[in-house]
């Protein structure tokens, strides 16, 4: 169900950023002190002081809402539709009516406020990996043309404008995991599947050549099928969980006409929160959102 009542309300919007902000307890954010009473309002915002370092704060102070003339409600409308709905930023900029630098500039920090995904893999575990079509989206001071990494085919690398991102489907806990990488290498693949709850873990891959020395390896127990063979399933050893996320995660992209390679951790982190909140209702969701960003 859509929380439209938050979208239209500012002091709703205002209540629900002090429910999530402080869930774990009211603390100043510049020295981390637990001495603070309240201390009057600042517009629909609670404000308080801090007995420690005698400075007062409220509600939005040190978040991505923070400094905003904005009201809360429309950057709420702008969170929720850009992670349930995968809007574009130009369609933002027309909904709430603000310019497209500031929704770029404001949804750029709440992409760097998300956290990297914790990987907790409980095995059997499907690897697999995709590339992304990724230059540098933009105008570049110090470069005469901008590149987008568009002339490239089959694997390739960071420096090649057509990172990897690896996808993982832990079957034993049904997450799934969306990471980007520099290069598809022996190490890499060794560090994403590092954090392990097994002594010995069962990994189903592709037949591509980096993931040859986990045989070797008694920490691991490699199951593969060879695509190039016409073998796409064996039993239960496929990767078609990962694929199939990996198309999602394309399409994940294609609105935005394009990602700059060095922002693409932050997108790709979007899209895992999203799948996150996929099966909750709207004001869950909602709570989901602002808690990882907060």
């Amino acid at each position: 169900m859509f929380p439209i009542k938050t979208f239209v309300s500012e002091r709703r919007a205002a209540n629900l950023l002090e429910q999530v902000r402080w869930r774990d307890g009211v603390y100043c954010p510049r020295c981390r002190g637990e001495s603070v009473i309240r201390y009057g309002s600042y517009r629909v915002f609670q404000r308080y002081l801090c007995k420690d370092c005698d400075r007062t704060f409220n509600d939005q102070t040190g978040t991505i809402f923070e400094h905003s003339a904005v009201a809360l409600r429309k950057w709420f409308l702008a969170v929720y539709t850009y992670i349930r709905f995968n809007t574009s930023l130009r369609q933002l900029d027309v909904e709430i009516d603000v310019s497209y630098k500031t929704i770029y500039r404001r949804v750029q920090r709440f992409l760097r406020a998300l956290d990297a995904p914790q990987l907790h893999l409980k095995g059997p575990v499907e690897i697999d990996e995709f590339y992304v079509k990724a230059g540098l989206k933009g105008r570049e001071r110090d470069c005469w043309s901008r590149s987008r990494g568009l002339s490239t085919r089959g694997r390739g690398t960071f420096a090649e404008d057509k990172p990897p991102v690896f996808v993982l489907a832990d079957r034993g806990s049904g997450e799934r995991y969306v990471v980007p990488a520099k290069t598809a290498t022996e190490s890499r693949i060794r560090l994403l599947l590092a954090d392990r709850q097994q002594e010995s873990l069962t990994v189903y891959t592709d037949g591509f050549r980096a993931y040859e020395p986990l045989e070797e390896d008694d920490a691991f127990t490699r199951e593969y099928v060879v695509h190039g063979d016409g073998e796409y399933v064996d039993g239960d050893v496929h990767v078609n969980t990962c694929e199939s996320h990996a198309s999602l995660a394309r399409r994940w992209l294609s609105p935005h006409r394009g990602v700059s390679k060095d922002r693409l951790t932050p997108y790709l982190r979007a899209f895992q929160l999203r799948r996150e909140v996929f099966r909750k209702p709207g004001k869950e969701a909602l709570k989901t959102i602002l808690e990882t960003a907060l």
